[in-house]
This record gives structure tokens, C-alpha cells and sequence, in this order.
């Protein structure tokens, strides 16, 4: 098969984060092991998902990692012109749920390894192939957690998310948080005499904004990014049961993106120190009030330097004069902190056309995708990586 064939294959299967993804790492352990690829598995604890890793060439030996995640968005709500779980071709463009975010390079890379195992391989071929990376990067830690406790760490690491195929060698860090907001419940017509939990979470949302105001103005700062700063957001605050009642319990979700240059840590401490002024500020008593900051899920950001020497041989591979960094998290900054492997982003499509409606891939991008793994597959056979 080739990668349109691949790709029609993979976007058949509904991988959406919330549903299992054990039929498409079927298929693909299949479709792998048919050509002479050593497979393992890591499932989660339920044993509903799993992360495929894969090896094509010659074993005991470090290999070049293609990394993908299998999970895809929801399409609930959304108004589509033609089924998101069937490719649907229109001249160059090509539709579906995940064609973009990423089956169009998880297909490319199937490709890759089957043109790598009709070749005798100097060095080996490493496909990762993770779940529920949508909420959060999640799954892709239990690959992670094996691959160091085997010792595997690649000579470097190109992660396929869509980037029109320019090399990324950062993305911002992300720590989604709650603040959790406890007060005194009473009857609204003693309001004054409780502690109103939703008061607390506006208070707190006020100290977002004022970090984010003195982030703006005096900052850290990176040019590559589009937004060039780290940034504090608040999602959402519930609370409240009925009109007639004081609430005494609220909470705010709420995120951080972060530059390099800025430690999430740092921020949270910083926070935590406002959280007490707004509680202290109410003159209760602690039991009366408090709130309570929580990390939900967390990822590091990635900052490859543009001079290594793995940017340097994938800008040769895409056909690149340049590097950038993108708005969107990934797993690259995972691999590259747990695995200690330089990491890239670099894949077919554009982010522009993820989690939307009628989203698509074009054909043209397909077949450069192709195009640079291809001749990856030659270096690999040769054994030409300027490693280091």
C-alpha cells in the first residue's frame, strides 16, 4: 500500500480521544509485522489504548524515531459536507477527521517502513505511535517510561505534527491547573455573614490577568513564537447550586503556556501567593475559606538549539533554508526531556486545517512528506547521519 492507501485505511478507524484506539494499532501491528518489523505494545491500565512502538533494520542498535499520536478530535457539533471517518478526495485536497492532526504522516511513515524493509538497513528505522495525545500528551509517557527503562534512546526524534513540512524546533510548555475555591454557605439573605466561593474565583481570575498584564509588559519574550511571550488563561469557573444560596465551593480551570524562559513553577508560586491575599483579604477565619491550587496535567515545551546538528540534517531532508517554532504543544518536548534525544517537528499539512470541520491534507503535501522520508530511508541504508 501507499500512503493515500495507508491514509484511506487510518482515517476509517474513529480514533477519537474518548473511544479505544486498539483497532487501529491492530491494523498497523499487522500491516508492520507483514513486512519483518518488530512490534511491542504498552497499553494503559484498562487496556482499552495502546502505544505501538516498531523497529525496522537491525536490532541492538539506536535507531532515527518517527512519532505520531493515533487519537483524534471530536467531529460532535461540527457540520461536515462529507463523512469525517471516510477520505474523501477533491482534486489535491484530501478530507477527513485526522487527515491533518496527524494520520496524513502516521501513513507516510508506514510507507517509510516499507520501503526501509526491502532495504538492508545500517541503521534501524523506530516508529512510535502513541494515544490520547489530544488531552494532554498522555499516553505517550508509558512509551516513554519503557523506552528508557530498555535503554532506547534514538539519534533523534521527528515528530509528525503538521507543520507544511517546515522543521519547528520549539513549542511552548503547558500546565493546566484548577483553583479551587472553598467558602461559607448561607442563606442570601445573610450573604454578608458567609463567604461567597464565586467572589474568590473572580478575585482569582483578577490576579490572572494582572500576571498576564506585567508578563506583557515587562516579560520574557521569544520573536519566533507568533505570540511571543507566556501566557495565563482562564477557561472556565463553576459554582453556585441555586439563587437563594451563597455558594461555598467554586472553581477555576485555568492554563498556563509558557516560553523557556519562564518556569511554570515559578508562576504557580507566584499565584499561590495571591490566592492567600484574596482569602486573607475577606477577614474570615482559614476554615471559613481558602483556595486551593491544583495541576491537572502538565508538558514540558521544546527548545532544540537551530544549530543542532539533527535540525540541520532534517532542514536537509524537507528541503528547508530555515527553522520556526509553533503556537501548538507536542510530544517532542517529552522525548527530548525523558528520552535526552534532539527532537524536530516536522510533518504534512497545516494546523490551520486541524479540529475544524472538513478538515483535510493536501495531496501535494502527501507526496513531499513521501518525498523526505524517502530519502531518509537512503541515509538509514547508507548509514550517512552526521550524528553529533
Amino acid at each position: 500500500m501507499n500512503s493515500l492507501q495507508l491514509l484511506d485505511r487510518l482515517i476509517a478507524f474513529p480514533t477519537v480521544s474518548r473511544d479505544s484506539n486498539l483497532e487501529l494499532i491492530g491494523f498497523v501491528r499487522g500491516y508492520l509485522e507483514s513486512l519483518g518489523a518488530r512490534c511491542r505494545l504498552v497499553f494503559n491500565s484498562e487496556r482499552t489504548k495502546a502505544n505501538l512502538f516498531a523497529s525496522v533494520g537491525p536490532p541492538n542498535s539506536p535507531g532515527v524515531l518517527l512519532s505520531g499520536h493515533t487519537d483524534v478530535v471530536p467531529v460532535d457539533g461540527q457540520d461536515w459536507t462529507s463523512d469525517p471517518f471516510r477520505l474523501t478526495r477533491i482534486g489535491d485536497r484530501l478530507y477527513g477527521r485526522g487527515t491533518a492532526d496527524m494520520k496524513g504522516f502516521l501513513a507516510c511513515a508506514l510507507s517509510a517502513a516499507a520501503a526501509a524493509s526491502g532495504c538492508r538497513l545500517t541503521i534501524p528505522l523506530w516508529l512510535a505511535f502513541s494515544y490520547d495525545e489530544e488531552l494532554g500528551c498522555i499516553g505517550v509517557r508509558r512509551l516513554i517510561d519503557v523506552m528508557v527503562e530498555d535503554g532506547l534512546q534514538p539519534l533523534f526524534c521527528i515528530v509528525g505534527e503538521p507543520t507544511s513540512l517546515a522543521v519547528a524546533t520549539g513549542h511552548k510548555g503547558k500546565t493546566s491547573l484548577q483553583a479551587i475555591c472553598r467558602g461559607k454557605a448561607a442563606h442570601t439573605a445573610f450573604a454578608p455573614r458567609a463567604v461567597n466561593a464565586l467572589h474568590l474565583a473572580c478575585d482569582f481570575v483578577g490576579a490572572l490577568r494582572r500576571v498576564q498584564t506585567e508578563i506583557l509588559a515587562e516579560g520574557a519574550s521569544d520573536p519566533e513564537f507568533e505570540v511571543p511571550c507566556t501566557t495565563l488563561h482562564a477557561a472556565g469557573i463553576s459554582g453556585g447550586i441555586a439563587a437563594n444560596i451563597v455558594p461555598d465551593r467554586s472553581v477555576v480551570d485555568f492554563e498556563i503556556r509558557n516560553i523557556a524562559a519562564d518556569r511554570p513553577s515559578g508562576l504557580i508560586e507566584r499565584l499561590t501567593r495571591d490566592a492567600v491575599a484574596i482569602v486573607a483579604a475577606t477577614g474570615v477565619p482559614e476554615t471559613d475559606a481558602g483556595i486551593r491550587l491544583q495541576i491537572i496535567n502538565d508538558y514540558p515545551g521544546l527548545a532544540t538549539d537551530a544549530d543542532n546538528w539533527a535540525v540541520t540534517f532534517v532542514r536537509s531532508l524537507a528541503g528547508s533554508n530555515s527553522s520556526c517554532k509553533v503556537a501548538f504543544g507536542t510530544e517532542a518536548g517529552l522525548f527530548a526531556e525523558r528520552v535526552r534525544t534532539p527532537a524536530v517537528i516536522c510533518g504534512p499539512g497545516s494546523m490551520e486545517q486541524g479540529h475544524k470541520a472538513d478538515e483535510f491534507i493536501s495531496y501535494r503535501q502527501m507526496q513531499r512528506c513521501d518525498a523526505m522520508l524517502a530519502e531518509l530511508v537512503k541515509h538509514l541504508e547508507s548509514g550517512s547521519i552526521p550524528t553529533g
